[in-house]
């Protein structure tokens, strides 16, 4: 009788042979694969906003948001797409020599900016639509709040969010493949993702969302002028908005912090534990 799940070994064969099978795929399907992914976690972005925006209780919002992000890796996983952050246990191969250090370097920076065309496409088209007008605007106050609260992080604790993040997001992915139905895939992928929405972790591919679509609210001076009314926010606060602190105050270190924590500590360690006796 077969198993009702695949073992740690088998998940970590299935892990290392996928990315053979990505590194062999040819670059522009594997960026499209990218942008399906981006757009997908910057819905489950967008979406957990919309339900926590005007919850007071910081608790309550977090775990209001933590019910409905890990729709965005479930599309990921059912419907197909390249993460960033899952595939950083594209190192399990690496380190197996299935894939050398250059096949896994190129098609971890194709994906990621596969991740931000679909991610930052996302949040203007949400711009767009005129759901930051919801609650009088309250919404698009808080899409502002939320992305400059994430320029306004500094290196060490934005580094330490992105590693702590992506062990609960590698660790879904894996859950994700022991089971062999949907049902068993969902509950595996929700409650991690869950625990990282609440903890309040960084995750890159979400930052390309979340900040971007800060910045083009900050450019609708209602929003502006409710962010003020209701959070206190300065105009210096919204001059320090931009594209340059995306990149180079957050991104970066999350980046960083997101390949240690999956990469290395997830996919490093599993490997470890589980992978040495695999083909």
């Amino acid at each position: 009788m077969d198993s009702m799940f695949n073992t740690p070994q088998e998940v970590v064969q299935a892990n290392m042979n996928g990315a053979v099978k990505k590194a062999a795929t040819s670059k522009k399907k594997v960026f499209f694969m990218g942008i399906m992914a981006g757009v997908c976690i910057a819905l489950g972005a967008q979406s957990s906003n919309v339900a926590m925006h005007d919850i007071s209780n910081v608790g309550l919002a977090r775990l209001v948001a933590g019910c409905v992000f890990p729709v965005g890796l479930m599309m990921i996983v059912f419907i197909g797409g390249e993460l960033f952050t899952g595939d950083c246990m594209m190192t399990m191969a690496c380190i197996k020599r299935k894939i050398s250090v250059a096949s896994l370097i190129r098609t971890l920076v194709i994906v990621y900016f596969g991740n931000m065309v679909g991610a930052v496409a996302l949040a203007y088209l949400v711009y767009l639509s005129g759901q930051y007008n919801y609650t009088s605007g309250a919404l698009g106050a808080f899409t502002i709040k939320v992305a400059l609260g994430k320029v306004s992080l500094s290196f060490l604790p934005a580094l330490i969010s992105g590693i702590l993040c992506n062990i609960l997001v590698c660790a879904a992915v894996l859950m994700a493949s022991t089971a062999k139905d949907i049902a068993g895939k969902s509950l595996a992928i929700f409650f991690p993702i869950m625990a990282f929405v609440i903890s309040g972790f960084e995750h890159c591919v979400a930052n390309m969302y979340y900040i971007p679509a800060g910045i083009f609210a900050s450019m609708n001076a209602d929003y502006v002028a409710k962010a003020k009314e209701l959070y206190g926010i300065t105009g210096s606060q919204i001059a320090s908005l931009n594209w340059g602190n995306f990149f180079l105050v957050n991104l970066l270190p999350v980046t960083i912090g997101n390949i240690i924590g999956g990469g290395f500590i997830i996919g490093g360690l599993f490997f470890y534990l589980h992978g040495k006796n695999c083909k």
